[in-house]
């Protein structure tokens, strides 16, 4: 696959973003994509959640929203991967267009909101994947639900059975009033719903990880507040971070100031820092899954002496492809022996100062 996209990254690039995607989609489910010929470094091997992780890179939710290609995304080399945001009913999603390529800048827009085909068509996926690999599900609320705890509770009953473990996503900026949920008095009940429900389940469900991804618009004050409320419900760690309605200054081209969240390389300062803030006030008592702008090997390395024990990318590979995930893998590696490391879980933290 990293010899193919040398020659169709191009040709994908030319087509509107939203078309490129779903053909790259549709090659995956064809099985054109192949397995990755390499092996990880086994001092990038992470036991976390009471799963053992080969690597820490892992594909970012967003990329495979309705499961379609879980098995051919593993094969192609990930450590692990995140599928969703998946709503209890389909939704469409935000008028087009609401996608939008930032070359220059590494980095892309999206106001999709939330489209997929419900929780129904991804259950029935995850329950039908082949055993073997780490595939998580990311749950969110429909964008016309009046009763937002039921949603999230109802994503998890679908899925927990089928996942390894669930991401509660209140924190993309394209569903009107999702980010509000993510304020102490309004995540308190929905935490708790998703504990209880997750108490009454049986057998491996009642095991799950439960996940919470947070906004990178949030004060570092209230980041760190919804950090320790989680910690005290019982969730089992945070993803750091969501995409970003800030638009940092010197952005190229033309579509720099649309509207919608911001990803890549201009989100990876901001993602790191309140990562390491989150590290260091909750005195490292919650698993950290470091996201936004990683790149390189030094970006990856940089989330993980902030605090990361896990790591996740997606628009990356927009603009380098499938071959990014062995390049970090294997820079990261080098980058731990050169420091005199003998794991990841040795240099986390080591610069969250």
């Amino acid at each position: 696959m990293p010899q193919a996209y040398d020659l169709a990254g191009p040709l994908l690039r030319r087509l509107e973003p939203e078309c490129a995607h779903e053909a790259t989609l549709r090659a995956l489910s064809m099985g054109l994509a192949g397995r990755a010929r390499w092996r990880p470094d086994p001092i990038l091997r992470v036991s976390r959640f009471g799963l053992d992780f080969p690597h820490p890179l892992g594909l970012a939710a967003g990329f495979d929203k309705d499961a379609r290609v879980t098995e051919a995304m593993l094969a192609l080399g990930f450590g692990f991967v995140e599928i969703g945001t998946v709503t209890p009913r389909p939704q469409t999603g935000n008028p087009r267009p609401r996608v939008f390529r930032l070359p220059a800048d590494g980095a892309l827009i999206n106001r999709l909101g939330f489209n997929n085909k419900g929780l129904d068509v991804a259950r029935a996926r995850l329950s039908a994947r082949q055993p073997g690999g780490i595939v998580g599900a990311n749950i969110g609320r429909n964008k016309d639900s009046t009763d937002a705890v039921a949603d999230y509770v109802a994503g998890f009953r679908a899925l927990a059975p089928h996942a390894d473990y669930i991401t509660v996503n209140i924190s993309s900026p394209n569903t009107p009033g999702l980010r509000d949920l993510q304020a102490v008095a309004s995540l308190r009940p929905l935490l708790q719903a998703l504990v209880e429900e997750r108490a009454r389940a049986k057998g491996a469900t009642a095991r799950r990880p439960l996940l919470l991804k947070l906004a990178p618009d949030l004060a570092d004050a209230d980041a760190v507040a919804a950090a320790q409320l989680a910690l005290e419900v019982g969730l089992d760690g945070l993803i750091v971070s969501n995409t970003t309605i800030a638009r940092p200054a010197g952005l190229a081209g033309p579509h720099a100031g649309e509207a919608g969240g911001l990803s890549g390389a201009p989100l990876m300062a901001r993602a790191t820092q309140l990562l390491g803030v989150i590290h260091r006030e909750t005195a490292d008592a919650l698993p950290l899954i470091g996201v936004g702008g990683i790149a390189s090997a030094a970006d990856a390395y940089a989330k993980i002496r902030a605090g990361a024990c896990l790591l996740q990318l997606y628009t990356a590979l927009v603009y380098r492809g499938p071959g990014l995930v062995r390049e970090i893998a294997e820079g990261l590696a080098g980058l731990l022996a050169r420091d005199g490391y003998g794991s990841i879980e040795e240099a986390r933290g080591q610069g969250a100062g």
